[in-house]
């Protein structure tokens, strides 16, 4: 696969395999891995993905190699969280990897992490501080670490992180990648080590957005197997409103970001501006806050809970331990009482962001030296969390993006979404990076439309305003008519016929369940819906009525032509 235009299609499993473990060699970076998997082994299995290919299969991830970060399960390797006495060997593959290995992609190995996925600098490992890919001399990012830098330096595809404090999200914006952090629950966790169970997700890094998209909608849906797994709502949003709305933080929330992110950070909002959006300044020291609960706070005990009894080890990291071991100082009532204040957070949270479609923040606002980490562990990975650590915690989700560099140092910016709004996140990413949005909600109903509700038109907003996703130009079967309606603003009827029919051009969009059924109930006469017969043979949904009436328009060939002047 290309790294740099996820250009994968029809390319052969087993030369992927091969271009993978060269490159591995080539790389040079063996504190980026924990385990990698026997050469013969995994050529075999490219093997077997070729010849499924020959045969037929549909397996969209065919010719790709990803890396697992590991604290997630792969069957055949040990699982050990960066803690060699913690090793365990897994008799099943996590579901998010057994789905993605079913879809075609190749799992190369295990990668390196801050020890139980707590931290983000990517050097509280026994296994070894992870350098980032751009520049030796400073920290990856963590606590995915090894496996934003096995996909940075062209090893891996695509790799597996976790995220609960921001591990998906800082690593991506170090080393120049996409960051996909999902709601929580939509990617099942079983078969991952938790950290903190309530706030953990699994996450994505990829060069570019469609591969990353297509990593987590392969992820997604929920499992028996994971019983905190959760299903897409009726009324998720299907895509971004053509004028979006996105908060940005005002000057003083700013004051971490390092002076030489300034001028980057600024040309991301430019850029968002550029792209459409309206931008408004926010205060979200609210939300700022809410995130010292995660490490401050009595939260901490969830990861006691989680490892605690394995901080007594040889191979502890000393300063992990230490956090951890901070949960002593709480008591149960003062977890319910932090449980309790967040949920009034959240609430403060919706209230905030009320009106706006995204935030777009700095992903983090400074990138270290190794060195720098050393002299200052604890303070310089608390200002690496400033604008992530928040987000699971209010349960939402977030699409992490590159913004450039200063010298060698990577910067980013994330788009924060409400829970179930990821959709909407990825359609602005994709505008931030000038490519085509990528589908990662695939539930909906499909409606298809001719006259006022088309791009463009005067009631095109009551479709984009239900978060309607448009997926395609149509043309029915030559069998309608077109009529002329007298009303305000003018509409189109659509009859079917039978003599004398024409082919008539329209647009198919996709809406959730709920927003189909809002509009449809806010339809006036003599409007309604039924089934419409497309050139192609197939029904669809659309705009359509059993009687004429109007003036007929059949011969302008549809409404756009019936409008031109």
């Amino acid at each position: 696969m290309d790294n740099q235009t996820g250009d994968y299609v029809n390319t052969s499993a087993t030369r992927r395999v091969e271009t993978a473990l060269a490159r591995l060699a080539e790389a040079d970076r063996p504190e980026a891995w924990i385990a990698v998997r026997d050469p013969g082994d995994v050529l075999a299995e490219a093997a077997r993905v070729d010849a499924a290919v020959a045969a037929g299969g549909d397996l969209p991830l065919a010719g790709t190699v990803f890396a697992a970060k590991d604290n997630i399960d792969v069957a055949g390797l040990p699982t050990t969280a960066a803690a060699p006495s913690f090793a365990y060997r897994p008799v099943r593959d996590a579901t998010a990897v057994a789905r993605l290995r079913a879809a075609g992609a190749i799992c190369l190995g295990k990668t390196n992490l801050d020890q139980f996925a707590t931290g983000l600098v990517g050097t509280r490992s026994p296994f070894g501080a992870v350098r980032a890919a751009a520049d030796a001399a400073l920290i990856s990012g963590g606590s995915s670490s090894g496996s934003a830098v096995a996909v940075a330096l062209g090893i891996a595809d695509f790799a597996l992180g976790t995220d609960t404090a921001g591990s998906g999200r800082v690593p991506a914006a170090l080393n120049g990648l996409i960051g996909i952090k999902a709601t929580l629950g939509l990617v099942p966790v079983d078969g991952v080590v938790p950290a903190c169970a309530s706030y953990d997700c699994l996450t994505v890094f990829a060069p570019d957005l469609a591969l990353a998209t297509t990593a987590m909608r392969t992820m997604t849906g929920p499992s028996t197997l994971d019983p905190a797994s959760r299903v897409w709502p009726a009324d998720a949003p299907l895509a971004a409103p053509p004028v979006p709305r996105v908060a940005v933080p005002r000057a003083a929330a700013l004051a971490p970001l390092d002076p030489d992110f300034q001028p980057l950070w600024e040309a991301a909002v430019k850029e968002c501006r550029a792209a459409g959006a309206e931008i408004a300044p926010i205060d979200v020291q609210p939300l700022l806050d809410a995130a010292l609960l995660l490490y401050e706070g009595a939260l901490v005990a969830e990861r006691f809970a989680a490892f605690g009894a394995h901080l007594d080890s040889d191979d502890a990291d000393p300063t992990v331990a230490a956090i951890v071991r901070s949960a002593a100082a709480f008591s149960g009532a003062d977890l319910v009482a932090d449980q309790q204040r967040l949920r009034a957070v959240r609430r403060e949270a919706a209230t905030l962001l009320e009106g706006f479609d995204a935030l777009l923040l700095p992903t983090a606002p400074l990138h270290p030296t190794l060195d720098a980490v050393a002299a200052d562990p604890i303070g310089v990975n608390a200002r690496m969390g400033t604008y992530t650590n928040f987000v699971n915690l209010l349960d939402m989700a977030a699409v992490a993006v590159p913004a450039g560099t200063a010298g060698t140092k990577g910067f980013g910016v994330s788009l924060i979404v409400p829970a179930f709004h990821d959709q909407v996140a990825l359609d602005l990413a994709a505008r931030l990076q000038r490519t085509d949005p990528p589908l990662y909600v695939t539930e909906g109903a499909d409606l298809v439309v001719f006259g006022a509700h088309l791009t463009g038109m005067p009631l095109n907003h009551q479709l984009t305003g239900l978060g309607a996703r448009y997926t395609g130009d149509i043309l029915t079967a030559p069998a309608y008519r077109m009529y002329a309606l007298d009303t305000v603003p003018p509409k189109p009827l659509v009859v079917r016929t039978g003599t004398g029919g024409a082919s008539l051009p329209g647009e198919r969009w996709r809406l959730s369940p709920a927003a189909l059924g809002a509009f449809l109930a806010a339809l006036p006469a003599p409007m309604s819906l039924g089934k419409v017969e497309l050139a192609d043979g197939t029904w669809a949904t659309g705009f359509t009525a059993a009687e004429a009436s109007g003036t007929d328009i059949t011969a302008a060939g549809g409404w756009r032509e019936h409008l031109r002047p």
